[in-house]
């Protein structure tokens, strides 16, 4: 009997959830329909989901309904907030105002952390130093087909 592959874990960006929800064509909405079809796992934590509904009520309150029902109907992995030494460790790498969604991914032990800010994670070239794989969503997208191309 063939064991079942185990799901990508994907950490999710605040930028990524809501340019998902905004728009239903482009790679962060890709993103968010293979988390919803549970072919990889959604990640996030609990600053990523205040901050989205934060940012989301002020700039987009058209879809504040739309996703919370989403995150809801999901039920992504939540992980808690990172702790203060974690979150300390990983602003040595990154600005500290990202620095707690580097730890929780870190800690949550995800494979990708998805974001769409290149100049505070994806222009820094830390990621190895974490064991993540830091990508824009067509980056993961690009990984993702490859994924089923190569078998």
């Amino acid at each position: 009997m063939k064991r079942p592959t185990p799901k990508i874990k994907v950490f999710i960006d605040t930028n990524v959830l809501i340019a998902g929800l905004a728009s239903v064509t482009g790679a962060s909405a890709a993103i968010l329909d293979l988390c919803e079809a549970e072919v990889i796992q959604m990640v996030v934590s609990r600053q990523v989901l205040v901050e989205a509904d934060r940012n989301i009520t002020a700039k987009l309150p058209g879809i504040v309904s739309r996703f919370r029902q989403f995150i809801q109907r999901l039920a992504p992995l939540m992980v808690e907030d990172p702790r203060a030494d974690e979150v300390k460790k990983a602003a040595n790498l990154v600005d500290q105002k990202d620095a707690p969604i580097l730890a929780a991914a870190q800690a949550a032990g995800v494979d990708f952390l998805v974001t769409l800010d290149k100049r505070h994670f994806l222009a820094s070239g830390w990621g190895s130093k974490f064991g993540i794989k830091v990508v824009s969503p067509l980056e993961f997208l690009k990984f993702f087909e490859g994924l089923y191309l190569e078998k």
